[in-house]
């Protein structure tokens, strides 16, 4: 374990405040959840990731539209991928880019457009479908193929509402 120095005081509610700049180094935004474990006498604060729980759904929905409809599929969270279809990418940090289609909250699509994953960039058309949970955008559908889009756009948004659905309850 890291020490980092910081000293904080239990105000009266049993509250104590994570210094910005350690929230910052571990990508926590305000209104994000932490996990909070226990092990002999130390309380660990773990970033929460909705979505992480959900990748074996994630990896059976990709193949399933991959192996019925043959759209190259990617599912992430707000902060890296969680399961491909019809690709070979490791699982890497998101871009700025794709954050913003995150935040922004709306369906898009772009036509002969190149994307940067990782080490990988992808040069085609694409539909970008964020899922939202909970009034939340917890992550993003990302359907990719050589060719004009037609029904890409409805089954980014089944996949995404499944993954809504899911995580609501």
């Amino acid at each position: 374990m890291k020490s980092t120095g910081v000293i904080r005081r239990i105000d009266e509610l049993g509250r104590i405040v994570i210094p910005k700049e350690i929230r910052r180094n571990l990508g926590i935004r305000d209104g994000e959840n932490v996990e909070i474990y226990t092990e002999s006498d130390s309380i660990i604060l773990k970033k929460y990731y909705r979505m992480t729980s959900n990748t074996d759904l994630a990896t059976k929905l990709c193949s399933l539209i991959y192996n019925l409809f043959n759209y190259k599929i990617i599912i992430t969270d707000r902060e890296k991928i969680l399961a491909t279809g019809g690709l070979n990418l490791e699982s890497t940090a998101l871009n700025e880019d794709l954050i913003n289609i995150i935040e922004a909250r709306e369906i898009s699509t772009r036509r002969d457009y190149k994307l940067k994953i990782g080490s990988s960039e992808l040069t085609g058309n694409f539909v970008f479908v964020p899922i939202i949970s909970l009034n939340d955008s917890i992550g993003l559908i990302i359907l990719y193929n050589d060719h004009e889009l037609t029904t890409e756009d409805a089954t980014g948004k089944l996949v995404a509402s499944i993954f809504a659905e899911k995580l609501d309850i």
